[in-house]
């Protein structure tokens, strides 16, 4: 009798458990974490459903654009009875993000929908009225970065700009900047290095979302396209993308975590140098190297200026592609020890000088002009060459930057 109440009573337990599980299964991470942040899409197709009902639908994504429980949007969209998804749009990597960063992408139809998709980083980087004769609203959802010089808010700002050519309406599908939306760090782009890097005046970590980009950049520099911005729930200036509980997609190929994300404003500029950025290794961008350094000397070296949240750890690696390639290279791994504190833009110049102040004969900024792109100004370049101090040159942008703080709080929306 005991044996048959005690069945009873697991039976009933479990019940209750997979009830329960069941109950809290909708928005979960991979981690079956709850999350706590609610996206864009999500709250557009919660609550704002009527506004594509009857329209034709284009959309502008990458593998980013997901729901919590990492569903594509594409899908969401094309499956749901009301909406009519009729055109897709991919940045650059592409929309199934399988293209190396540089790498033209041509246009295609989806297999999965058979949907048309149009490369926006092929022989076009605007959306032409031919790419948007079949469509009323053009969302974007993407997930950024927050670095200047990643290309994604550009794509969606010459999408804006296409919108108002052909008047249509612009809706961003609004995600967390995965890095905080409290800092703001480095120089404010000058308009002589304005490129697919860097469009808009903006400093080199932006402390914004997508959303709050796009009212900045359609008022601010003159687009006046007709843009709405789905807001996300739950999402503060303070978290980084850990603490949303969402999944986390790699934005692009060399971008596989969120730790790279928070190195990425620092190391992004050893793109300009003759230094391997950790393209073609397991941590781009959290490695950096070249075969003439001493991984610890380098190390000892920058760990010796205390830089605030960062450590260093001597490395030797050998790239597969990209910058010494199939070369062994020596240098450090990057080890962001608190995020909150971890100031980027002067690690990174920090990292650039020393490389430059002890390999003088080896070390060379990249004759293609590169680094005066990614920086955002053409003296920065010089002050390192001459033996200015880290802290000498961010007296230089100070002002540029102050001023800027002032013209974002106009458009923060969270």
């Amino acid at each position: 009798m005991k044996k048959t109440a005690s069945l009873i009573l697991a039976s009933i337990l479990m019940i209750s458990t997979l009830t329960a599980a069941s109950a809290d299964s909708g928005r979960t991470d991979t981690k079956g974490k709850k999350a706590t942040v609610k996206t864009g899409i999500e709250t557009l197709l919660s609550s704002h459903l009527s506004w594509l009902k009857g329209k034709k639908v284009g959309l502008i994504t990458n593998p980013t654009g997901i729901d919590a429980n990492m569903k594509s949007s594409v899908d969401l969209l094309f499956e749901h009875p009301s909406i009519k998804l009729t055109a897709l749009y991919g940045p650059e990597h592409g929309v199934r993000g399988d293209a190396q960063a540089g790498e033209g992408v041509e246009s295609y139809t989806d297999e999965k929908t058979g949907l048309p998709v149009y490369s926006l980083y092929g022989k076009t980087r605007k959306p032409t009225p031919d790419m948007l004769k079949n469509v009323d609203v053009l969302l974007f959802d993407i997930q950024d970065v927050g670095a200047r010089y990643y290309t994604y808010i550009y794509t969606m700002a010459y999408a804006m700009e296409a919108a108002k050519e052909n008047d249509i309406p612009f809706v961003v599908l609004d995600r967390p900047n995965p890095i905080g939306g409290l800092k703001v760090e480095g120089p404010v782009l000058e308009p002589e290095q304005t490129s697919f890097v860097g469009l808009y005046p903006i400093p080199l970590r932006h402390g914004m979302t997508t959303g709050e980009l796009a009212h900045m950049f359609n008022k601010e520099f003159h687009i006046y396209a007709d843009v709405t911005v789905i807001k996300m729930k739950n999402w503060k200036r303070s978290l980084s993308f850990d603490d949303t509980k969402l999944p986390f997609v790699l934005p692009s190929p060399n971008m596989p975590t969120v730790d790279s994300t928070f190195v990425y404003p620092a190391t992004g500029l050893i793109e300009g140098t003759n230094v391997s950025e950790g393209r073609g290794t397991t941590k781009p961008f959290e490695l950096i190297g070249a075969p003439y350094i001493n991984s610890n000397k380098l190390a000892d070296h920058l760990n010796r200026l205390k830089l605030k949240g960062i450590q260093f750890r001597p490395v030797s690696f050998t790239p597969t592609f990209s910058k010494h390639a199939r070369t062994l290279s020596h240098g450090v791994q990057l080890y962001v020890t608190d995020r909150s504190s971890f100031e980027a833009v002067k690690t990174g110049l920090s990292i650039i000088k020393a490389i430059h102040d002890l390999y003088p004969n080896d070390f060379q900024f990249l004759q293609t002009g590169n680094f005066d792109k990614l920086i955002g100004n053409d003296w920065m370049k010089e002050e390192i060459n001459q033996g200015t101090s880290v802290k000498h040159i961010m007296k230089r942008y100070h002002h540029d930057l102050k001023t800027f703080e002032k013209i974002r709080k106009k458009y923060l929306i969270y």
